[in-house]
């Protein structure tokens, strides 16, 4: 499900950058279990730093990793970005050395990378009774960036995993237990607001690199039928002034690694 050609497809910034709020919320998690000054963390799909930058500002010493270099490069452009050291990896196979680090986060991140090998990892990475936080983006009725794909394009294989199994607590808690206690999972909305319909559509045809890869995969016809059903599903959520603007759940996780 990751590959540099996907991510690397549209303007992930600009994803990165209306979910930053989120990965503000992730460093808390993480804070809250342990203040992250002098403390050694690894943000894994990292994107373009948000979460890594996020704790670098508290104090930590902070490795940023991501498959893509595009998306590495970015975050090594931004402001505080020399305080982070950056490396383009595959977040489930590092390279990094064993039990290095005190902390990991992701942002939005891990969850498109295979649970199992992501999760043994993240235990590899840690030191015994390391932290781990990261967001997740959770199943709802009515999902306007993913209900379109699925009326044009047919629904997702049933086998394999999906990002948002990440946001059910019994899914992640199994995949968590081997390795992890003291799992927490906090449930937030998030806004996503654009200040027209061309400027949502506009996101989704040549920003959002999930939705720029459908777009490219997808039949000439296909591409049509896409676009009209995006439009159909944000209109329910025009605002008078002209704005569009919706809430997605998504789901804030911790956990200490078992000492």
């Amino acid at each position: 499900m990751s590959s540099p050609s996907l991510w690397s497809a549209g303007r992930y910034d600009a994803v990165g950058q209306r979910i930053a709020p989120i990965a503000e919320q992730v460093v808390d998690a993480l804070d809250r279990r342990q203040p992250l000054r002098g403390a050694a963390v690894v943000d894994l799909a990292c994107g373009t730093g948000s979460a890594a930058l996020a704790a670098a500002a508290r104090g930590a010493q902070v490795t940023g990793v991501d498959l893509t270099p595009e998306l590495i490069a970015i975050a090594a452009g931004r402001d505080g970005a020399d305080a982070v050291t950056w490396r383009t990896a595959d977040a489930s196979d590092t390279g990094l050395p064993a039990g290095a680090f005190d902390a990991a986060v992701s942002n939005m991140g891990i969850i498109f990378v295979d649970p199992d090998r992501q999760v043994a990892e993240i235990a590899r990475l840690l030191k015994p009774a390391g932290r781990l936080a990261f967001s997740a983006w959770a199943r709802d009725a009515d999902n306007p960036f993913f209900d379109p794909v699925v009326a044009v394009l047919g629904p997702p294989p049933a086998t394999g995993f999906s990002p948002d199994q990440w946001g059910d607590t019994d899914t992640l808690t199994t995949r968590l237990a081997p390795f992890f206690d003291d799992i927490d999972v906090q449930r937030a909305r998030h806004r996503w607001e654009f200040e027209s319909m061309a400027a949502a559509l506009h996101f989704l045809r040549s920003e959002s690199p999930m939705h720029v890869a459908t777009f490219r995969r997808a039949a000439p016809a296909q591409q049509d039928r896409l676009a009209a059903e995006f439009e159909i599903a944000l209109r329910r959520h025009l605002e008078p002034s002209g704005a569009v603007a919706f809430t997605a759940p998504y789901v804030v996780v911790s956990a200490t690694l078992r000492a």
